[in-house]
């Protein structure tokens, strides 16, 4: 098999030369799967795709959650089909599942009838809302299961073209016993806070939570996925980086910046892929943590408010505060690790492009160096859910912003029916 860079050169050397021909950089990327990968290289992505077996336990867990039913069906290569075990077992455990939820949202919802007490009544909304992501998981999870075991197919031809440029496999760092360790914190924080519910909460009886477990652990395991793809992307881009960086020392080949230029497009494109494949995702996903926040923050309020006694029912107050922190964590985890895994894919690269020497290299090389730098300019790293909204720490200071603004109409509103 011929070497990365002997792959490169023949590229290169079929590549248009005046500028009023050259490729675009979509155009590049393909050029760069045709030349180093092909359909019979699936056993060498199945050898060099980490990152797969890293956090095979966290897409285990999605199919046992009848979430996300892709599966391995050859090397290399995750697939989705609505003919599959997974999807009909999917579709058998989601069954199942929604007869206990109708069960139990019947008599939540009856509640919202007979209470007339305002935190029994936040409550019974609160654990409606709750159960409402069940009824999601068909178009958030097996309508979008397609893009996705495509989205984890690329990573893989993405780790090998790595290898095929650099000459070293990508590692993942811990990621493992991370996943690990966040999984096992999943199952047992969405135990531990169901059976406190039951416990501390009159007419909360115990077999009600049977409904929720799988509802909990998917909003836990949501926020747990993002935050791994986002982490293997800046690991990902900090290695590049590190590559480029030692390469470009000992040589300032035009064909070394080049070959980095599309390997870095690639990788921006399997950036922006991530928030095309899970766009219908985490858009519900984000609904559902906004209307938790501004409900449970303001039942709180509501509740200091009125009770001139702190000692009655203080735990309510206490339960309402906790379901809005963790609703925020999860909001704050979700925007935050988009925000540093695009900062890593940017501004590493143009900082080694920028620390360049560009008096001791050749024209040829000065020229793929701008192209380097505008390819960046051109093609920024984002997360988008298709558009409708981009994933950062702005988005954040967004959410906070109209929750406030609901907040404010919502406690004037109260202050006028006192």
């Amino acid at each position: 098999m011929k070497t990365g860079n002997l792959l490169f050169s023949e590229m290169l050397s079929k590549s248009p030369k005046s500028s009023g021909e050259k490729l675009s950089d979509h155009a590049m990327i393909g050029q760069l799967n045709s030349f180093l990968f092909d359909a019979t290289d699936n056993d060498a992505v199945e050898r060099h795709d980490q990152f797969y077996r890293d956090h095979k336990l966290l897409l285990v867990l999605f199919r046992v959650l009848a979430v996300m039913p892709i599966q391995r069906t050859s090397p290399g290569r995750m697939s989705f089909s609505w003919k599959s075990s997974a999807t009909i077992y999917a579709f058998i455990f989601w069954t199942v599942m929604t007869i206990i939820v109708l069960i139990v949202a019947r008599e939540r919802i009856q509640i919202l009838y007979t209470t007339k007490q305002f935190d029994e009544y936040i409550y019974a909304v609160i654990f409606v809302i709750y159960l409402i992501p069940h009824f999601w998981i068909p178009f958030v999870g097996w309508g979008v299961a397609g893009e996705v075991a495509e989205y984890k197919t690329s990573w893989g031809k993405f780790q090998l073209i790595f290898y095929r440029v650099t000459g070293t496999s990508l590692q993942f760092p811990h990621l493992k016993s991370t996943i690990l360790a966040i999984s096992v914190g999943c199952l047992l924080c969405a135990f531990l806070f169901l059976f406190a519910l039951s416990f501390f909460l009159e007419g909360y009886p115990l077999w009600h939570t049977l409904a929720y477990y799988h509802i909990i652990i998917m909003i836990n395991m949501n926020c747990a996925l993002w935050y791994i793809n986002s982490r293997a992307i800046k690991t990902a881009s900090t290695a590049l980086t590190t590559c480029f960086q030692k390469e470009i020392v000992s040589s300032h080949s035009s064909d070394v910046i080049s070959k980095y230029r599309m390997l870095w497009l690639y990788l921006s494109e399997l950036l922006q892929s991530l928030g095309n494949a899970y766009a219908r995702t985490y858009s519900t996903y984000s609904i559902f943590m906004f209307i938790n926040i501004v409900i449970a923050v303001y039942g709180a309020f509501a509740e200091i408010v009125d009770n001139t006694d702190v000692s009655r029912d203080s735990y309510k107050e206490v339960g309402l505060i906790v379901d809005g922190l963790y609703c925020s964590t999860l909001l704050f985890i979700f925007c935050d690790c988009s925000h540093n895994a695009t900062l890593g894919v940017a501004k590493g690269i143009q900082k080694v492009l920028l620390e360049i020497d560009v008096r001791h290299i050749d024209r040829k090389a000065k020229s793929e160096i701008d192209l380097f730098i505008f390819a960046t300019e051109m093609n920024p790293a984002i997360v988008s859910l298709k558009g409708y909204v981009n994933v950062n720490r702005e988005l954040i200071t967004s959410f906070i912003a109209t929750i406030t603004v609901y907040l404010l109409v919502l406690i004037q509103f109260k202050f006028t029916l006192n």
